[in-house]
């Protein structure tokens, strides 16, 4: 199918537009024979289940055509990817202009090996989980720089970030936001067999740790090993020259890293509670401290693009005060908008994902299907290994329709972690396979928001006469998505028949 589409060849902002017409069709045809699922939640005062019913929502109707073009705007305006991805470009293209970005990546790379430079990239990538979406505004551009001034494809260089991101997304050494709401989510499931369940923070950092090597190492060998020869090979329009860090290059380094390091002392020291006027990042109406850092309401949380935009500005602007490649405000202004000045594609292709993903939301299509999936989970009475595999499946399988962590555990957890409980396997490893299997297809499927930040870089940097279609995209991250669904289900089924701990005071057997 996906070779019959690349065919075809379809414009990027037309395989949208085709896209949002067969969400729309299809919309209407489920909604017509009735399409619908029930599932369970839990009631945490009565300890009891809720049942609730969901169907399809047809948008192929007068009150379908309304509701898409009274939200489209406002969806647009509100659409977290475009909003980010303006801020931070801001403070990237400072430090490109600048020279700071070729500078330092120059002398951090020039004697690296390709291989460590693409384990590095992957690495962090996988990481930055840690900060959320961030990620995807930050890694992907970045990455590209890094390979494009180690002249290599910055393609490359974008298809292996944004692996690390999506492949990497669920494997958190430190509990994240997200992480913390699934737990509440899994001990309030696991309260209907066991009302005093609890969950300790650090559950998951030894399996965790191990993850993240053994997938860095894993997605470094497909970059090098196949999707090297799988993108389009790059043409550098400048000649190869011997790098000499001159005085002034120097002086400009010096200046920003010391300004840089200031700006990250007094904002590491704005995170660390209980210091006198420190803190102030935080959100004191939370409990634990994930959650005074990451929750939505937090200081911290809500203005972190903001805060990295910021660190790229000031590490720019005082790299080119000291190299004197910035020599006044009207140099200093013209950097501003420097990566801003070729987005116009990748503005309409993120409108047109704005709009399908409104619309796909509407339908209910993801939440009807994850949930028929957990039913179809419950029905079977499979245990031990094909429990956790079949479990493993319609989680990776639901997320490439509903990509929402919280929004699809809300609905699985409530019936997934009884039935693997009654089966010997503890809530912590419910929640690992679960958060693992995500990992596994987050990165194919379009309705995932940052996918478009994905394929909008990827034609920044396209040098054929026709846009790369959206399946060629997608087709670069297959690779990726089969090793880490086998690297990570075999990890899975390894720490249950060896019965290894998982983290603190949690097993994956009860």
């Amino acid at each position: 199918m996906s070779k019959l589409m690349e065919k075809i060849k379809l414009h990027p902002i037309m395989a949208f537009l085709v896209m949002i017409v067969a969400t729309i069709v299809v919309s209407g045809i489920l909604s017509f024979i009735g399409v619908e699922a029930t599932y369970s939640t839990i009631d945490v005062a009565t300890k009891s289940y809720n049942q609730t019913l969901v169907t399809v929502e047809s948008l192929f109707n007068l009150a379908g055509l309304k509701y898409i073009f009274s939200s489209t705007v406002s969806n647009f305006s509100s659409f977290t990817p475009l909003i980010m991805l303006i801020i931070i470009l801001i403070g990237i293209g400072v430090m490109e202009k600048s020279g700071f970005l070729k500078t330092a990546i120059t002398i951090l790379t020039q004697s690296a090996k390709k291989k460590n430079v693409t384990f590095v990239i992957a690495l962090l990538s996988i990481i930055f989980s840690l900060v959320g979406d961030l990620g995807y505004v930050v890694m992907i551009p970045i990455s590209a720089l890094i390979f494009y001034y180690g002249r290599r494809n910055p393609i490359l260089g974008i298809v292996t970030a944004f692996a690390g991101l999506t492949c990497g997304s669920g494997l958190s050494i430190f509990l994240t936001s997200t992480d913390s709401a699934l737990l509440n989510t899994t001990i309030n499931a696991a309260s209907i067999l066991d009302p005093n369940y609890t969950i300790d923070m650090h559950a998951y950092i030894l399996i965790m740790l191990v993850a993240v090597i053994i997938l860095a190492f894993a997605i470094t060998a497909i970059t090098e090993r196949i999707s090297v020869y799988s993108v389009a090979k790059y043409d550098f329009k400048e000649e190869k020259k011997e790098f000499k860090l001159t005085k002034k290059e120097m002086k400009g380094l010096i200046f920003a890293l010391f300004a840089g390091s200031i700006y990250l002392l007094i904002f590491i020291y704005n995170i660390i509670p209980g210091l006198p006027f420190g803190g102030n990042l935080l959100d004191y109406t939370q409990d634990l401290y994930i959650d005074k850092l990451f929750s939505y309401d937090s200081f911290f949380s809500q203005g972190f693009v903001f805060i990295v935009t910021i660190l790229f500005i000031i590490l720019g602007l005082f790299y080119g005060i000291g190299a004197k490649t910035i020599k006044n405000n009207y140099d200093l202004c013209d950097n501003l908008g420097h990566s801003l000045d070729d987005i116009g594609k990748t503005i309409i292709l993120i409108f047109m994902a704005s709009v399908f993903i409104n619309i796909f939301k509407k339908t209910n299509i993801g939440t009807v299907f994850t949930a028929l999936l957990t039913n179809l989970v419950a029905a079977s009475s499979f245990k031990g290994i094909p429990l956790i595999i079949i479990t493993f499946i319609a989680v990776s399988l639901s997320t490439l329709l509903l990509p929402n962590s919280t929004s699809k555990w809300s609905i699985m957890a409530s019936t997934l972690v009884p039935i693997l409980m009654n089966a010997g396997i503890s809530p912590e490893l419910s929640q690992l396979i679960f958060r693992f299997a995500e990992c596994a297809t987050y990165g194919l499927t379009p309705v995932m928001a940052y996918f478009i930040i994905y394929l909008g870089f990827i034609e920044q940097y396209n040098q054929g006469s026709k846009p790369i279609p959206i399946f060629r995209a997608l087709k670069y991250q297959i690779p990726y998505a089969v090793v880490t669904c086998v690297v990570l289900l075999l990890l899975v089924i390894i720490w249950y028949l060896v019965g290894l701990p998982l983290g603190i005071n949690a097993l994956p057997t009860i």
